[in-house]
């Protein structure tokens, strides 16, 4: 370290003090020796072999999603249904016959989807942290030992790592856990967004953390992005004095969010299940601002009909049937949540592919059918649901989308991801009744950056002042046409942002429900004129430094 201080992209903020630890998940070099020195086997029995240990590896990865919820259940169960992919099986067969040895036939063939994945970017990039994870579980599976994973550290300790297995991050305890560093990743990879579910104070895409020895003394401040070795320890306890007190703050805090001068912020969860629901309800959210309605059936072969839809959609209903607003948005499958019925293999570039509202164009019915659970879940529950569409791009398309909702008596949204319907705004928001920005989707396209690449973190930031003024120009036409403008993309969880947005004119933010406090604490420390004040100033920066640097300036104390 040629400094005592590492910068990196601040995800999740807090100021804690404490020893690394270094994580590596290498599974021992003699099991994996005395395995190559057994005799080559046959082909058939090597694959046998092979789907052996991706059964136990997924019933594990399945088994552990049961003990999780929200983001954590999701990365689990992805992260499972990636482990039987079929191509993946595929490629290891035709390697072993061509007489490769089955170790080296999982690795090469897990090579080939990381090439195929990076190349692609965007969201397949993400997976690329998926398939190292796989591979070393399949491959502790094959030579009789146990999966690979985190050692938790024996005091609370810094997590410092190249970057983190999603099934890890996901089975982390919070109360033996600091926070998170990571030299990869970016502010909306898996990492990030699990940091957030468990309100860890996390910073990735920090350049040379990895060098930092086992037990440095780090001070980490998740607001600022830096990582500070060796501190003064005074200075340090007293960074975390504030921090704690902060903390607590944040503890007693039980909503509804209002600017310091009483302006309302309406604060909304997102939510991928009944359960997810059920925890989130009781915690000061004014509703649901994202039902990912995709995560309920990842693993299912087949579509299921209408009754069974609903009664899935019914289970979030009802957890929020006091008059709370339900946002549902239909299915956001494709790209990096394939659903085997909803979904084709192959594309060249599924995240810019036949993804979202996309899938509807060639198979109108399963738009039809989902629409149909989902007025038949608000007829049961007496609830009034709001319904979006993922990856719409143009008028006609959010037109269309809205006639199919209204005429089942729901109320019609759409998301805006794209570039092309933030450019759209005040011609869509004429054909729907509210928009909802996924800021982390509109990040990547409009910076035309992978989400995961850690040298590309600084373009996927969501201070970048060329998506702060995409979402300003969506805002801006809501407040003329007297529409509701959200944010459900993580930019939402960042309580300076949050504030930045509110003062730009976004009328809900919609996080995971442990990020609520935080930004509720934010928001009625400072004024709406402030808010606004903040967001004036970010719109003259040049970077995403500069932005919060600007915004910084107005929102917090001298």
């Amino acid at each position: 370290m040629t400094s005592n201080i590492l910068s990196g992209t601040p995800v999740v903020p807090g100021v804690v003090y404490g020893p690394a630890a270094r994580i590596t998940n290498e599974i021992p070099l003699s099991a994996v020796d005395a395995y190559r020195r057994r005799p080559p086997g046959d082909p058939e029995e090597l694959l046998l072999a092979y789907d052996s240990a991706v059964a136990r590896v997924a019933e594990s990865l399945h088994a552990r999603s049961a003990n999780a919820s929200g983001s954590a259940a999701e990365v689990l169960v992805a992260t499972a249904g990636l482990v039987r992919d079929k191509g993946l099986r595929h490629a290891v067969h035709k390697r072993l016959e061509a007489r490769e040895p089955l170790l080296t036939a999982v690795s090469g063939a897990v090579e080939e989807f990381t090439v195929l994945f990076t190349k692609m970017g965007g969201l397949m990039a993400e997976r690329v942290t998926d398939l190292e994870d796989i591979e070393r579980r399949i491959t502790a599976r094959i030579v009789g030992v146990a999966e690979p994973g985190l050692v938790l550290p024996a005091e609370p300790s810094v997590l410092v790592a190249e970057d983190l297995a999603p099934a890890d991050t996901a089975g982390l305890d919070p109360g033996r856990i600091l926070a998170l560093v990571t030299e990869r990743g970016g502010p909306t990879s898996h990492t990030a967004i699990i940091a957030r579910q468990l309100g860890l104070p996390c910073i990735v895409a920090a350049s040379g953390v990895t060098s930092v020895p086992d037990g440095t003394r780090l001070l980490v401040d998740g607001t600022s992005g830096t990582i500070e070795s060796e501190p003064d320890a005074t200075h340090a306890n007293r960074r975390v004095a504030q921090g704690r007190a902060w903390r607590e703050r944040l503890a007693t805090w039980c909503g509804p969010a209002r600017t310091a001068d009483g302006a309302p912020v309406k604060l909304l969860a997102n939510v991928a299940d009944g359960r997810s629901a059920r925890a989130a309800a009781p915690k000061p959210v004014e509703g649901v601002g994202l039902f990912r309605t995709e995560l309920c059936f990842l693993s299912r072969e087949t579509e299921p009909d209408v009754e069974i839809q609903a009664a899935i959609y019914a289970e979030v209903l009802a957890a929020f049937d006091t008059g709370r607003t339900v946002v549902i948005r239909t299915l956001d499958a494709g790209s990096d949540k394939p659903i085997p019925y909803a979904t084709s293999a192959g594309e060249d570039n599924p995240a810019l592919g036949v993804r979202g509202l996309r899938l509807s164009f060639a198979n109108s019915g399963l738009l039809e059918r989902q629409l149909d659970a989902v007025a038949l879940a608000a007829a049961t529950t007496g609830t009034s649901p709001w319904v979006m569409a993922p990856m719409v791009a143009t008028v006609d398309e959010a037109a269309g989308f809205a006639a199919e909702v209204r005429s089942r008596g729901l109320t019609a949204g759409i998301m805006v991801e794209t570039p092309a319907a933030a450019l759209l705004a005040d011609r869509i928001l004429d054909v729907v009744d509210f928009v909802s920005i996924g800021t982390n989707d509109l990040t990547q396209y409009a910076m035309a950056a992978d989400r995961l690449a850690a040298d590309l973190a600084h373009l996927t930031d969501p201070w970048q002042p060329a998506v702060l003024r995409l979402v300003a120009m969506t805002a801006e036409a809501g407040r003329r046409l007297g529409k509701p403008v959200g944010v459900c993309g993580e930019a939402a969880a960042d309580p300076l942002l949050a504030c930045v947005l509110v003062g730009l004119g976004v009328t809900s933010l919609s996080m995971a429900p442990a990020a609520v406090p935080s930004v509720g604490v934010q928001v009625e420390s400072v004024t709406a004129e402030q808010c606004r004040a903040a967001a004036e100033n970010v719109m003259r920066a040049v970077d995403p430094q500069e932005a919060r640097e600007l915004a910084r300036a107005v929102l917090t104390p001298a």
